[in-house]
């Protein structure tokens, strides 16, 4: 153990002034330092830094402050040995799908067959007893289609098209909603070619499709009526090729002619559209028969003339206005306003139920006269007007005899 030395105060470690170079302490310095030396085995660092420690050491007053401490944390273990290499990716091999075998039956699930169950269930109970009978129509009509078996004739009519798909959809109308009653079913020809006159009205032509309904339905071997109609039902989308498709052609002499001498039952409502587009309070007044074409082409083919009544149709759409502006604007000869309609929109254009009664008169025959007379005006004119007062007589003796507009 040597002896320390001591560091002269105000120093700051180093020797003072007047200081020898010895390194031993003089008897002054010694006397300040208080007493004997410590003795001590750290060397100058050391004691340097216990006396900065006591020199900071905080008072017993003084709060005491907590040694900053590191978050604890695990050290990183340092790999041992040469770092294994990365195995590279393989993707997985895709799984051999089952193939069906040649003869293995293929069955429908449960739930599809249950819809399917289902299904036949509701076209039994909705078409009864002729379920099975309108199923294979309807397959054996998509059959012909889809090989071209049917035929056209010259006009223009789909006579499968109108038996098995248009005739259908339309027959609840017939026979639930308006209800036809037919009478003088006798009077329509079996064969040969007839001209069917009849009045017109109900706004639209749904008269004529009603006619046309009984004539099949009340005929042997189904009797297809060959309406003839104006220019402006073949210029409509749609409603103009059913037209054609269902049988009927322009109200010309040409046209009628040929289909009169070609042995077809033809249908024509002289009345126009005075008959459809009238007001509710002529209802039932017949209007001028137009100029006898229909009357000149029945003797040039030597065909009776069936005069025919229809009760009913005037009440489906109640005419209480016209706005002929509007009419103009579209191009109609009328824009009908009736207690719906357009008030209620397309609601409005629903028909009312109404009974309806359709009366086929007997005949008058013209095979008597001569196609020279056909060309008369005397005889077409007094001709025509027994046409026209039979079927006026016939509406004002239905009215008399009906219960109920609806009923």
């Amino acid at each position: 153990m040597s002896q320390a030395d001591v560091v002269p105060i105000g120093t700051r470690g180093k020797p003072g002034r007047g200081s020898s170079k010895s390194a031993t302490p003089s008897a002054a310095s010694r006397s300040l330092a208080g007493g004997k030396a410590r003795l001590s085995s750290v060397d100058d660092s050391s004691a340097d830094s216990t006396s900065q420690g006591e020199q900071t050491k905080p008072s017993p007053d003084e709060p005491r402050k907590k040694p900053a401490t590191k978050p604890a944390g695990k050290p990183r273990a340092k790999p041992v040995g040469p770092t294994p290499k990365a195995e590279p990716r393989v993707a997985p091999k895709p799984e051999p799908q089952a193939t069906t075998e040649p003869d293995q039956e293929f069955e429908l699930p449960s739930s599809i067959a249950e819809v399917l169950a289902l299904v036949g269930d509701t076209a039994y109970a909705v078409l009864g007893a002729d379920a099975d009978r309108l199923i294979a129509e309807v397959l054996g009509f998509a059959r012909r289609r889809l090989t071209g078996d049917y035929e056209i004739d010259a006009f223009g009519l789909d006579t499968d098209l109108t038996e098995t798909l248009i005739l259908p959809l339309l027959r609840p109308l017939y026979d639930k909603y308006f209800r036809v009653e037919v009478k003088g079913a006798e009077n329509i020809p079996t064969d040969g070619g007839a001209l069917v006159v009849a009045n017109h009205s109900g706004t639209i032509a749904v008269d004529a499709v009603m006619t046309a309904f009984a004539v099949h339905d009340e005929t042997p071997g189904n009797r297809i009526l060959r309406m003839l109609g104006a220019d402006f039902v073949f210029s409509l989308p749609f409603f103009g090729e059913m037209s054609r498709k269902t049988g009927s052609t322009l109200a010309c002499g040409e046209d009628g002619h040929r289909l009169l001498t070609s042995g077809e039952l033809v249908g024509v409502w002289p009345e126009g559209f005075k008959g459809i587009g009238k007001p509710y309070k002529e209802r039932y007044r017949l209007q001028r028969f137009g100029r006898g074409g229909y009357v000149s082409s029945a003797i040039t083919a030597g065909v009776p003339i069936i005069p025919t009544a229809i009760v009913g149709a005037e009440e489906i759409y109640p005419i209480i206005g016209d706005m002929p502006l509007l009419a103009r604007l579209i191009g109609a000869p009328y824009f009908p306003v009736t207690p719906l309609f357009p008030w209620l929109g397309p609601l409005g254009m629903v028909p009312l139920p109404s009974k309806w009664i359709i009366e086929f008169g007997e005949p008058i025959p013209t095979d008597e006269l001569s196609a020279d007379e056909a060309e008369d005006p005397m005889v077409v004119f007094n001709l025509g007007d027994q046409v026209r007062e039979t079927i006026q007589h016939n509406l004002y003796q239905l009215l008399a005899e009906r219960r109920s507009v609806f009923f």
